[in-house]
């Protein structure tokens, strides 16, 4: 059976790269019946963040991505592991790492190392002042089995490094990169062990994958590097070796990789900014993949029945926003608008411009509605409502009365103009108090009149909204009613 996983750090928020990853893992093993492991990597303790594993739990379940095996969130919300193969946190497992470091001593495949931290600082200020590559120079390799042991049995202090091959090479058939090949000289003798009794990423991921049954590796290509080290492990051992696949790096429009000080990379930066799960996910899901035709919105499902990794690019993937927001867009004008309601609802709350979220279905909820109805084909993401949409909300407008005055026209035409519409305005009943209605008898009496629409629409536009661009007269007046729509008018023909 195809098992994947996805197995972070704890360091902090997730960020957008590792949803790729993630979701590509996700997919594949969805695509061939398998299975979808998460797995925590807090070996380097230094780095683990307070609430990191529940950021990245929540934020995979925002996306959409659910494990089937590993760490889990609960029916309340709790971070629960489930599984045959656990425990999957691998600060809990370091027994098992024990083990597993003992056998490769006994088969000389590791070695302890006593080199102090001023040895190896010494020694890489020789390789830099010599232009050498730096690199462990394997001062503790030559100690025999029976003299480390005896170091380790009088307390010298120690790390466990594995023995790399110093001839030959390694190679992959990398299902993104096709065949890579690695000379074993070039390659380090790694720490495996540290001198915490923690091991490092290179040999707990070697041993857990085996473990848990993790058939393919699907990670950034910044660990290409570390796979003949693992494959290394993986024959040291005797384990069935896993497919591999490095996934490009992603970078913005400037090919620079992305990074905090050049824009939002945390998953949580975009769900707060209003993006929507099923339009991140598609286009997270193009940033190396392709499915090879024009379609480019994609349902979860549809992603799952058409991934392949033969569809999946080498090339860096660009990061566009654009793209995003052109996702977002589309997806947002599918919702429903009373669901697009509930998600826009925080927002307006912590843009001040409503206390508190109102019970669905109640006169405020509609009428809400109503105003991100009209937003709804507009938007890009819903922290751009508060903004779009504060003019309604408003007791009073402040604007330059310029703006009222239509190109083609003068102040003293807009004013009589805007006169004349009020009181058309007045003996119209407040059942006709609908868009589309106030547009059709509008529209009729701007005829009767002789004017045009420009002479009367614009003035009335930015009455009611007191901007030079927003939603048509029309759908501002059906949302405010007409005791403001009116009032607003009676403003605006004051302030001229």
């Amino acid at each position: 059976m195809t098992k994947t996983r996805f197995a972070p750090s704890p360091t902090g928020f997730l960020h957008i790269g590792s949803l790729r990853t993630a979701l590509f893992a996700y997919l594949f093993a969805k695509n061939k019946n398998g299975k979808f492991l998460l797995r925590i990597e807090d070996t380097d303790q230094e780095r683990f963040v307070e609430g990191g594993i529940e950021n990245i739990l929540h934020s995979l379940s925002w996306a959409g991505i659910t494990p089937d095996e590993g760490m889990l969130l609960g029916k309340k919300e709790d971070v629960i592991q489930n599984g045959e193969n656990g425990p999957y946190i691998q600060s809990q497992r370091l027994e098992v790492y024990k083990k597993y470091i003992d056998q490769l001593i006994e088969k000389n495949k590791a070695y302890h190392c006593f080199c102090t931290k001023e040895r190896l600082g010494e020694l890489r200020k020789y390789q830099e002042a010599n232009k050498m590559a730096p690199g462990y120079d394997g001062c503790c390799r030559k100690l025999s089995l029976k003299e480390s042991k005896k170091k380790v049995e009088s307390g010298e202090k120690y790390i466990v490094r594995m023995k790399m091959p110093k001839d030959g090479t390694t190679k992959i058939v990398d299902l993104v990169r096709g065949d890579v090949e690695f000379k074993n000289e070039l390659i380090d003798d790694q720490v495996l062990l540290k001198a915490d009794g923690f091991p490092t990423y290179h040999l707990a991921v070697v041993v857990d994958d085996h473990l848990m049954g993790v058939t393919h590796v699907i990670r950034g290509e910044e660990w290409l590097p570390s796979t003949p080290k693992h494959i290394q492990l993986y024959s040291a051992f005797g384990f069935d070796m896993p497919k591999y696949a490095h996934l490009s790096l992603l970078v913005n429009e400037k090919k620079q990789k992305l990074s905090k000080r050049q824009g939002d990379v945390s998953v949580r930066d975009y769900i707060e900014k209003g993006y929507l799960p099923d339009a991140l996910i598609n286009f997270v899901a193009f940033l190396g993949w392709n499915p090879g035709d024009e379609q480019e919105i994609f349902s979860l499902k549809e992603l799952v029945e058409n991934f392949s990794f033969e569809k999946v690019s080498k090339a860096a993937a660009v990061f566009n926003v654009e793209k995003l927001d052109w996702y977002n867009e589309q997806y947002i004008k599918q919702m429903d608008s009373s669901q697009l309601t509930k998600e826009c609802l925080p927002y307006l709350v912590n843009a001040g411009l409503i206390s508190e979220e109102p019970e669905t279905g109640s006169k405020e909820f509609e009428w809400l509605k109503k105003i991100i109805s009209i937003e709804k084909k507009r938007m890009s993401k819903l922290s751009d409502l508060p903004e779009a949409v504060g003019f309604l909300f408003a007791d009073k407008l402040k604007y330059d009365s310029e703006i009222l005055v239509w190109k083609k026209s003068d102040r003293d035409t807009v004013k009589n103009n805007l006169e004349k519409l009020k009181d058309y305005l007045e003996e119209l009943d407040e059942s006709d108090w609908q868009d589309s209605v106030l547009q059709e008898k509008i529209g009729e009496w701007i005829k009767k009149q002789n004017l045009t629409n420009g002479e009367v629409l614009w003035p009335m536009r930015t009455a009611l909204s007191g901007q030079k661009n927003s939603p048509s007269p029309f759908e501002i007046a059906g949302v405010l009613g007409k005791e403001k729509t009116l009032d607003r008018v009676k403003e605006a023909i004051d302030s001229l």
